[in-house]
């Protein structure tokens, strides 16, 4: 069968156009103010100071305006003169539009500034009012992203130095908004403000969220642990250690019980050094925590930064957080416990709007032959039993299709072999006798104890009809052991082979060796703790993972390895064989899990977006997608046919558990570990 395209498929969450609004990507000259938000639909992002939604321009005043400072005209002309000089055209561009400024004005002062005055002056820099001053500030601010420039004489209380800009007119008397449009554009992008005052904006903030309505308090206190995270890291990462020990140990006690875990790890990053080990940090510096939040709670939020000028706490808003706005009444606590808790805060509305095909797929027609026993018989008396009323075979009629499932051939599947066949009418035939269960009836359940296990059983996996059971251990080998009374064996050896008689009728019997039977087989091959293991539907195989980054598959015919799959980078802590076979998936410490087909020693799809290792996965019953369980405190569904993300799962509050073998699983509720095997959207 034709397998997967092996080329992995870029994981892309793809909007829906239909609903939500997608993150708009950030511009080639982030503005400063307006935080990094999701606007619902209908509103236009606001300026600050604005104190709410944004207005419409406002007409010029009556009368005539009055003409601008010519220091305040010189400066902006040097601002804009030196980017041009230095390439800088895009911000030069977003500057003159927002100044309402032409570029022949530009270029007629840089001609008026050549004068005496400007002779001699290195690189033609115009010698203006506080020319050489200006462009210093301007030298050393232009490195910011994009082109961002900060000059002017006045300095924010976040530390962003602005040029005011008068309203009304400026340079050729061209009216502008009422708006610090200027001072948007001139500020930095990465600025920091005055170490001291941290603790003072992270508890004016606090107070303000404490005074809010019972309605608002909830969705606001959702900004302590990310703002705290990242107040603390930029201290850290500016090398105010004090500061940055100071403000946690008065702040941490603040934070959510589920974040303790994260916060031990916070507390050992004192150094800048320390966070280029840290790949969970480094993580939540470059992903954006998302929150979501209704849109008048929003609005209360950033109506008390702007009053408060606050913009330390705004810049952070700006580049580490998404904020999800929508419509509605503010959710309660309760509702919002039960979908935080995650290392990057909530999934994005728009991360599950894509079509999932959850059904299962239909079963083949397989004729199921009736049972002697139903046939008309004499009882003991000898008088005839009553005639059975007829019945079909199972099977031969086809049930319908679920319109929720998948097309049959959406991705190529194995096709039954004799052997699977047999075991599905085996299994049709125990669920025609099957009883009810209920109170009065029970089901039989079987418990099997590892006993004395002292290599430290690390993985376990039981075949479909209970007749094997497998355990992986710490000391690097697979063991199987058969809980029948049925022994295990392996076929002959080629010399036996070539002297049995290939046209008897029990041949598949004669090729089995009776002589080294036995209740266990002890698999070698791996270099490291084994922490997966999966049988294949059929029995034939088993698969293991290991510490040593690989995956290999073992036939139960020989017991022997037949293929070493090599392709994650660190540990591989679970895989499982696809419900029809064939197809497996692994998942490891490098954050990734991959596809693979038992044919191919490459893998078909790598599935990346996990923050911290992926260390449950589990085939949807349809195998068409996967469910990759994290320690990212996520379960995220992945479609197996393009490798994209379908669904983000949160709201698990949960700890990172170590094994005796130092092997990491994860902790839901307290019920160890995550295993998804059948999934409802």
């Amino acid at each position: 069968m034709a397998a997967l395209p092996e080329e992995p498929a870029e994981v892309v969450v793809k909007p829906d156009p239909d609903g939500g609004v997608p993150p708009q990507p950030p511009p080639a000259t982030p503005p400063a103010a307006p935080p990094t938000t999701a606007p619902a639909e209908g509103e236009a992002p606001a300026a600050p100071g604005s104190g709410g939604e944004a207005a419409p321009p406002k007409p010029p005043p009556p009368g005539p305006a009055a003409s601008p400072a010519p220091t305040d005209r010189q400066t902006l002309l040097a601002v804009l003169q030196f980017l041009r000089r230095n390439n800088l055209h895009e911000s030069e561009d977003i500057l003159r539009r927002e100044a309402r400024l032409l570029g022949e004005e530009v270029a007629a002062a840089a001609l008026s500034s050549a004068g005496p005055g400007a002779q001699g002056t290195p690189g033609g820099e115009t010698d203006a009012t506080g020319g050489e001053a200006l462009l210093s500030r301007v030298a050393a601010a232009s490195g910011a992203a994009g082109g961002s420039v900060a000059a002017g004489a006045s300095a924010t209380p976040g530390g962003a130095a602005v040029v005011a800009a008068p309203p009304g007119k400026v340079g050729g008397g061209v009216p502008v908004e009422d708006q610090p449009d200027v001072s948007a554009v001139l500020s930095a992008y990465k600025q920091q403000g005055d170490p001291a005052l941290y603790e003072e904006y992270y508890s004016g903030l606090k107070h303000f969220i404490e005074c809010a309505l019972d309605c608002h308090r909830a969705e606001l206190s959702q900004l302590f642990y990310p703002l705290f995270v990242h107040m603390y890291l930029e201290l850290v990462y500016n090398q105010h250690e004090n500061e940055a020990k100071s403000f946690f140990e008065k702040f941490h006690g603040d934070q959510e019980c589920y974040y303790q875990d994260d916060l031990r790890v916070l507390s050992s990053l004192t150094k800048k050094e320390h966070m280029k080990g840290n790949e969970t940090m480094l993580d939540f510096r470059t992903s954006k925590f998302v929150l979501r939040i209704s849109r008048d709670s929003y609005q209360l939020l950033k109506r008390h930064l702007q009053e408060k000028q606050n913009n330390q706490i705004w810049n952070i808003v700006q580049e580490h957080l998404y904020i999800d706005i929508f419509d509605g009444m503010p959710r309660s606590k309760q509702q919002i416990d039960a979908m935080v808790g995650s290392l990057a805060g909530e999934a994005k509305r728009e991360a599950n709007k894509a079509k999932v095909f959850f059904g299962l797929l239909k079963e083949p027609e397989i004729e199921v032959p009736l049972d002697d026993e139903d046939e008309e018989g004499e009882n003991e008396e000898g008088k005839p039993k009553k005639k059975k009323p007829k019945r079909e075979s199972m099977g031969s009629k086809s049930k319908k299709q679920d319109p929720n499932a998948p097309p049959q051939t959406r991705i190529p599947l194995p096709e039954l072999k004799d052997s699977d066949k047999l075991d599905k009418i085996m299994n049709m035939k125990e669920a025609t006798k099957r009883v009810r269960v209920g109170p009065e009836c029970l089901p039989s359940i079987c418990f099997y104890t590892f006993l004395n296990a002292y290599q430290g059983l690390t993985a376990v996996d039981v075949t479909d009809d209970s007749s094997m059971i497998v355990g992986g251990f710490a000391d690097s080998t697979v063991r199987v052991w058969s809980v029948t009374p049925k022994k295990l064996r392996s076929v002959k050896s080629a010399a036996d082979l070539s002297l049995i008689d290939k046209e008897s009728d029990d041949v598949l019997e004669r090729i089995m060796d009776e002589k080294t039977a036995s209740e266990l087989k002890i698999l070698y091959g791996h270099s490291g703790p084994v922490y997966g293991t999966s049988f294949s539907p059929d029995r034939n195989y088993l698969l293991s993972c290991s510490e040593d980054g690989t995956v290999r598959l073992w036939s139960l015919q020989t017991f022997t390895c037949l293929v070493g799959y090599k392709g994650h980078n660190y540990p591989v802590w679970d895989t499982q064989f696809s419900p029809y076979g064939y197809y497996f998936v692994s998942g490891g410490h490098d954050r990734v899990a991959r596809l693979w087909a038992t044919d191919h020693y490459q893998p078909l799809r790598i599935f990346a977006g996990h923050l911290a290792d992926v260390t449950c996965t589990r085939f949807h019953p349809n195998s068409n997608y996967i469910a990759t369980g994290s320690a990212d405190r996520t379960v995220r569904l992945w479609d197996a046919l393009n490798g994209n993300c379908v669904r983000i799962f949160t709201g698990h509050k949960v700890k990172e558990c170590q094994r005796q073998d130092g092997s990491a699983s994860l902790t839901v509720h307290g019920q160890c570990p995550v295993g998804i095997f059948y999934l409802h959207f």
